[in-house]
């Protein structure tokens, strides 16, 4: 999902700071599927919510998904349709979307989940989810746990800086994040400069910050088992993903994964 800004209305620029050349969050995607799945569809029913530019849902579209992808920038749809014709694109609110038929899994990757605030709105969000996924069905998010800013600060000390190179052109930016306690969100400003930006572009966004026990009731509550919840191996993990390595449930890092069943019982 986004807010609408630098990276999400330029989408090339976004896959250029966030590389992914080895597509390691769809492959995590389709080997969590095979672990946890309960039953092998020859072509699995594919949701990714927040999918962004495209590039995940696009690559498990070749390892044999029907997938569908959901995001609310335009530019970001625009350029997964041109990049990716052979999937289907939905622009629609991650609280509020209503597609046709159900689907066997629903993926929400990169946080995508936190950008929902409130419990009002996550509440919103499982349901949807719950709604459209065949009973049996899984949920898999990838988020930023809660939890690790109990007892770290290292995320949270001073500024990170980085620089791209788009279409010839520089672009640096310095990324700071600090806890905004009362609202239990990450707040991040990103601060960009290139060559020919007359001042300082600023902008911001936040994420929920989600414990895993308060995460284990959410979905509870709303007609999910809790399969798996590991902070390591992921996708953006050191070292990553691998189908054969044994789950961390310690729960301690900085990244949270979640594998859910839907219950057929309704909501």
């Amino acid at each position: 999902m986004s807010d609408g800004n630098l990276l999400t209305d330029n989408p090339e620029l976004y896959e250029q700071q966030f590389p992914d050349p080895g597509h390691r969050a769809a492959r995590f995607v389709d080997d969590v599927v095979r672990r946890f799945a309960d039953r092998t569809d020859a072509a699995p029913r594919l949701l990714d919510v927040g999918c962004g530019t495209g590039r995940d849902v696009g690559h498990l579209a070749t390892l044999g998904y029907a997938a569908v992808g959901l995001d609310t920038s335009v530019p970001m749809l625009t350029y997964a349709r041109r990049r990716h014709p052979g999937v289907r694109f939905v622009h629609a609110d991650l609280r509020d979307f209503d597609l046709a038929g159900p689907v066997d899994v629903v993926t929400c990757l990169d946080s995508a989940l936190l950008y929902c605030h409130t419990n009002a709105d996550l509440t919103a969000f499982l349901r949807c989810c719950h709604r459209h996924l065949r009973p049996g069905g899984l949920l898999l998010a990838e988020m930023r746990n809660g939890a690790f800013f109990l007892g770290n600060t290292e995320l949270l000390d001073g500024t990170r800086t980085r620089t791209v190179t788009w279409r010839g052109v520089p672009y640096t930016s310095g990324t700071r994040l600090w806890i905004d306690h009362g609202g239990q969100l990450l707040r991040r400003e990103r601060v960009w400069t290139w060559p020919a930006c007359p001042q300082p572009l600023v902008q911001t966004s936040a994420w929920r910050l989600l414990f895993p026990a308060e995460l284990r009731y959410l979905l509870d509550t709303t007609g999910f088992d809790v399969v798996a919840l590991f902070d390591a191996p992921g996708p953006r993990t050191d070292p990553p993903w691998h189908p054969s390595a044994a789950l961390s449930t310690a729960l301690s890092g900085d990244r949270l994964h979640l594998v859910a069943r839907r219950r057929a019982d309704a909501v």
